[in-house]
């Protein structure tokens, strides 16, 4: 079946939005110096209490942001609201340094994930279903690609088939059970997998915490990067997915590859 010109546009919006440029990338822009090295500077200690934080604040958050969102609507409704939120969650956070870091996290990707949704319901998801909200947990593990990145590992539909089968897993442990159940062996799992790749940006944002005298300014607009990264994300990702919902995965799989952006190089997915 042959894409039209409205949705093929819509598809190369979504590939752009998906492959450029890497979160690490925009914090690099923020501090002036490639985070790597500001990873560097971060406490070891610190890097372990970020890592159970972040499990746990997605398991909060895949409950919190996504038990009261109803279904319909054609577009998501607050996105600069909850930038504003997350900025403002930074922003305190920020004043405190790491120790705000453990309190911001919770509230943060709260906020983000029900952004997420938000977006997923405006391109025909149904917030309520099992899911939509594991696709909604999915864009959290999605990071874009970074500068040293080797593209067939990092692209997004390489980011897809690595989640596969946590996800289609999780997805039928809780089909059997309650949406709810947020103790499925499964869906535990696949917020571990999820927590490995996301905590990658939580150490990010943590070590950009650091900079001097970023404070609780730095903290508001690291938030903000965070959570428009992750409203970019969701939007690419969920374009994608009603995309196959009307021509089928294969198909647009070929097409997405076949785009070629502006800054790459020519015939680089022919």
């Amino acid at each position: 079946m042959n894409m039209n010109a409205e949705h093929l546009a819509e598809l190369h919006e979504a590939k752009r939005l998906l492959e450029n440029p890497g979160l690490a990338a925009r914090i690099s822009n923020l501090v002036g110096s490639p985070i790597e090295a500001a990873i560097e500077r971060l406490p070891a200690p610190w890097q372990k209490k970020v890592g159970g934080a972040t499990e746990h604040a997605l398991q909060y958050a895949l409950t919190g942001a996504l038990s009261t969102l109803p279904d319909g609507g054609k577009e998501a409704s607050y996105p600069r609201l909850h930038k504003f939120a997350a900025s403002l969650s930074g922003g305190v956070g920020g004043v405190f340094g790491l120790p705000g870091l453990l309190v911001d996290l919770p509230l943060s990707t709260v906020i983000m994930l029900r952004s997420i949704a938000e977006i997923a319901r405006a391109n025909g998801e149904r917030p309520q279903d099992v899911e939509t909200r594991l696709e909604c947990l999915r864009v959290l593990a999605m990071g874009g690609p970074s500068g040293g990145d080797d593209a067939a590992d990092s692209g997004y539909f390489a980011m897809r088939i690595a989640l596969a089968r946590a996800v289609s897993e999780a997805a039928q442990a809780l089909a059997a059970k309650s949406v709810n159940a947020a103790t499925t062996p499964a869906l535990l799992r696949l917020i571990a997998t999820v927590a490995a790749r996301f905590q990658v940006h939580v150490t990010q944002k943590a070590a950009a915490m650091l900079v001097p005298a970023l404070g609780a300014v730095g903290g508001a607009t690291i938030n903000l990067l965070f959570v428009d990264h992750f409203q970019n994300m969701s939007r690419g990702h969920f374009a994608v997915r009603r995309l196959e919902r009307l021509y089928g995965e294969g198909a647009v799989r070929q097409q997405y590859e076949a785009i070629v952006l502006a800054d790459e190089p020519a015939g680089l997915l022919t």
